[in-house]
This record gives structure tokens, sequence and C-alpha cells, in this order.
């Protein structure tokens, strides 16, 4: 055997650790793509750390995981199935990426219908309706606007919908409640896992076509 067979069987079997720790079996027994910062482990991300989520405590479905999809979307578009607690981002092959979501209770039922990616911002600030103020009295003390952080209820990425050029007032967005995922929660829009937030942003330009299902 020559020098340079040995070389490149070494280089494969010393590979084959990282291929396998980058992607397992999801709960469809698909493929798992832990996406940008490392899965749902701890990231560092703009001088912030994005704490780890335990997946053991999880139902595994709501966790990002590669589907089979037969839908009409064309690839790259996105879909939100609020009934489902489900975001899809439609791949080539009749396949997407599946996350997890928690929903609002008003906010998005309310909210069906296509829509674009019209901006992108990194660690939102968040600034309550006055409709959210008004249920929930406490949000007044952020009338002003709450910077982003991990106190932040938009979490680390928000995807704002348009419709016709103008805000919807609807959002993709992260959550500092992540025990709230696969629920229906007093008020907000669609909120992912952080980790899934910064994931789905990272593939995503400004101009995506977004969907949202009711059922």
């Amino acid at each position: 055997m020559s020098n340079a067979t040995k070389l490149s069987r070494r280089a494969i079997l010393a590979g084959l650790p990282l291929l396998v720790a980058g992607c397992g079996q999801g709960p469809d027994g698909m493929e798992w793509f832990p996406g940008g910062g490392g899965g749902y482990g701890a990231i560092e991300d703009n001088g912030i750390t994005v704490p780890a989520i335990d997946t053991t405590t999880i139902d595994p479905s709501l966790l990002r995981s590669r589907v089979s999809w037969r839908g009409t979307q064309k690839p790259g578009s996105i879909v939100v199935n609020v009934a489902e607690r489900r975001v899809y981002l439609i791949l080539d092959g009749g396949s997407a990426l599946r996350y997890g979501c928690g929903v609002g209770r008003s906010e998005a039922v309310n909210f069906h219908g296509s829509a674009v990616i019209g901006r992108k911002e990194k660690w939102p600030r968040w600034i309550p309706t006055a409709e959210m103020m008004a249920a929930m009295p406490r949000y007044r003390a952020y009338a002003g606007g709450l910077p982003g952080g991990l106190d932040n209820p938009l979490g680390a990425r928000a995807l704002y919908l348009y419709r016709d050029g103008r805000d919807s007032y609807f959002r993709l967005h992260g959550t500092n409640e992540p025990q709230s995922i696969g629920h229906a929660v007093s008020s907000g829009c669609i909120r992912l896992f952080n980790q899934d937030i910064i994931d789905l942003y990272s593939r995503v330009p400004v101009g995506t076509h977004v969907t949202v299902v009711q059922s």
C-alpha cells in the first residue's frame, strides 16, 4: 500500500468522529442538523452566552430535524403551522428542516396567509404593543423598549414579516422561556428556541417567502 493511500485512509478514519458528531437520527429517523452554534449546547453570540438546553426533558419532535415534505412551496421558503406548533424551512429534494415553536394565544391565531421577511435583527430591541400592555400591565414598564439580551422576550434573533412593504407586526423570534416551546402562551408571535432561531436566521435572507397556516 502506498504512503498516499495510507495517509488518505488515516484522514478518512480520523474524520469519522467529526461526521458522527455532526449529525444524528432525529425523531423521524431522519438526519438531525445541529446547525449554527453546535446544536442545543451553549453558544457564545455577540458577547452573550446563550444557555444550553437540556434536550432530555423535551419532546423529541420539537427538536430541529430533517423531515419529508410533500407541499408545493418552493425550496428556501418557510411554512409556519400554528396548530402543529412547527416551523418548516423547505429544502430541495422533498424535505424540510422542522423546528418546534411556541405561539401566542391571540397574535398567532389572528395572522395567516403569505408574507415575506422584510427585516432581520440580531438580539433585537423589544417594544410591547398597546394590546400586550393592556392585557399584561407589567409590560408598561417597557413602553420605551427593552434592549436585546437574555431577558428580552424576542430572544437572540427576530425575523420581521412584511406585507405589501409594511411591517405586519408578526415575527418569528427566539425566547427567554424555552419551556414555552410547543405551547400557546399569553402573548407573542412565533417563538423558537434561541439555538433554532439562530440557525434559521443564518439560512434565510430578507425577502424569503413565509406562509402561515392555522391547521
